[in-house]
């Protein structure tokens, strides 16, 4: 009669344990990663071939992560274009300053527009350690959001009469604006006809479709590897 045998699982190895425990870490990092870069940086939503200066007083304020919000409602003696105000350290190359300080007034329709900023980790850091305050007056420089016209994004905003807050992670504006000022039928400041610059060409810049697609090529790469080493050690053991 013959002997009945039966296969016992071995124990996963501390190699095989460390493995597993090394591919899952960096794949948690991967994911963190590019939620908080995407979450971060926000202006996906928003015209970024546009800056518009807006003025006005603050309402409905909520403070937090992983952006803080806020309703300004818009003045209605907006100058013709930014005053002069200092600018954050990253914001000062004329590439950035020039779009900021020529950015005319906002004229939409919306007396009143949604606001949304950094959160308070990154707004501590890049000039106000606080939470705005219902009834206090800011100025800012930013993007009208695309399908949401009452939505607007900052790059920057002044809190205390001239105090500036950088909104840019990457500490440049997230697109090359148009020329300066905006050109009307197509002409450029110097009043000859040009190509208005995409939102999305940035041939300095590495788009977010790039950014993804080279997550996903290292996961896949940590899974196929992962996966390998795991399989080699358990035909050995």
């Amino acid at each position: 009669m013959r002997p009945i045998t039966t296969a016992i699982p071995l124990a996963p190895s501390r190699r095989t344990r460390l493995a597993t425990a090394s591919l899952l870490s960096a794949t948690m990092l991967l994911a963190y990663a590019a939620g908080t870069a995407r979450a971060h940086h926000g202006f996906d939503d928003f015209d970024t071939d546009r800056l518009y200066y807006i003025a006005g007083t603050v309402s409905q304020v909520r403070w937090g992560e992983p952006h803080s919000y806020f309703t300004v409602t818009v003045e209605d003696d907006l100058p013709d274009d930014t005053p002069d105000h200092d600018l954050p350290d990253g914001l000062r190359d004329p590439a950035d300053s020039d779009p900021i300080n020529a950015a005319p007034a906002y004229d939409g329709s919306h007396d009143e527009l949604a606001v949304t900023i950094a959160p308070p980790s990154f707004t501590s850091m890049w000039g106000l350690d606080r939470k705005l305050d219902d009834g206090e007056r800011v100025e800012a420089v930013g993007y009208i959001g695309k399908s949401h016209t009452d939505e607007f994004r900052p790059v920057v905003f002044w809190v205390n009469d001239g105090q500036p807050v950088n909104q840019v992670l990457n500490e440049e504006l997230p697109a090359q604006p148009l020329p300066v000022p905006y050109p009307q039928g197509g002409q450029s400041s110097s009043g000859t006809d040009q190509d208005a610059p995409s939102a999305s060409a940035d041939p300095e810049g590495t788009s977010p479709a790039a950014v993804w697609a080279g997550l996903v090529a290292v996961l896949v790469a940590l899974i196929t590897g992962g996966a390998f080493y795991l399989r080699t050690r358990s035909r050995r053991t």
